[in-house]
């Protein structure tokens, strides 16, 4: 089973998490710029952190054949702080970097004005650099959000198939998916999906336009619930090719609109790992 998660905060994640994931066959991530937790006070911080995203977490998949790129945006929370607006200004030195296959976390997370404002000016400058968007959505009043979400995606003029909508669950999936959009999932261990429900949301919905994601960031999380997903649906029937599907060929195609994806071969680096034992968690 070949693996590609979409979404996963590795910023957060040991190095016992790349080993175990290289072994589950995960061979490509993406990694999305979020909120680490602690506020940050200053444009710098994020200039930090962005040149972490490129630089050093590449290097650091590197050493386990997994293959990472990353996604650049001012997420929602700290788009309501005005010490952080400026960010806005940092963006295309970051956008126009090879590793960067998208613009995101953008969206929502309490739905304010300055959010509004944000979420607007970064899907332009997915449009002007050519890139995809990964779009959050809010974790509170959700399908208002995400019908929210829709409109100004609509108002932008972006692509709808050049759109990810992430964090979807049973109630939002269906205007996603009519809308042309990307459909995101995060498995957890508690909130947000199970590997048995995403299971039953591929029975109803398809797998066009689908990923699954772990997001494992620096909360409770997996960043092995991708795979346990996979193994959720060849249980319940699906194929080995339907699950390549989800798990590897969709993220590849949603990605690859950048142009900037690679995936070629690491050779005997991922072969270290390849079968080796699984272990789950370790954050």
């Amino acid at each position: 089973m070949r693996i590609f998660d979409p979404h996963i905060h590795m910023t957060s994640r040991t190095t016992d998490d790349y080993e175990a994931m290289a072994a589950a066959g995960v061979r490509a991530v993406v990694e999305p710029a979020f909120w680490l937790g602690q506020p940050r006070t200053n444009v710098g911080a994020f200039a930090d952190y962005f040149d972490s995203l490129v630089g050093w977490e590449p290097y650091r998949a590197s050493q386990f054949g997994i293959r990472h790129h990353a996604t650049i945006a001012l997420n929602p929370k700290e788009a309501n702080d005005p010490r952080c607006r400026d960010v806005l200004d940092l963006l295309p030195r970051y956008l126009a970097k090879d590793g960067v296959v998208a613009v995101g976390e953008i969206g929502y997370d309490s739905m304010t004005p300055e959010e509004d404002e944000a979420f607007a000016a970064q899907l332009a400058l997915a449009i002007e650099f050519e890139l995809p968007a990964m779009v959050h959505t809010p974790h509170r009043d959700k399908a208002r959000g995400t019908t929210r979400t829709l409109d100004v995606v609509a108002e932008s003029g972006i692509e709808p198939g050049r759109v990810v909508v992430d964090h979807l669950n049973e109630v939002t999936v269906g205007q996603v998916r009519e809308s042309g959009c990307w459909m995101g999932f995060s498995i957890y261990p508690d909130t947000k999906m199970s590997p048995p429900r995403m299971v039953e949301i591929l029975k109803e919905h398809g797998l066009e336009r689908m990923l699954v994601n772990s997001a494992a960031d620096w909360g409770r999380s997996d960043p092995l619930l991708t795979r346990a997903t996979g193994e959720a649906m060849l249980a319940a029937g699906f194929t080995a090719d339907d699950v390549d599907r989800v798990l590897w060929r969709n993220p590849v195609e949603f990605y690859g609109q950048s142009g900037r994806l690679d995936l070629s071969e690491l050779g005997e680096v991922a072969a270290t790992f390849e079968g080796s034992s699984i272990k789950r968690g370790g954050s």
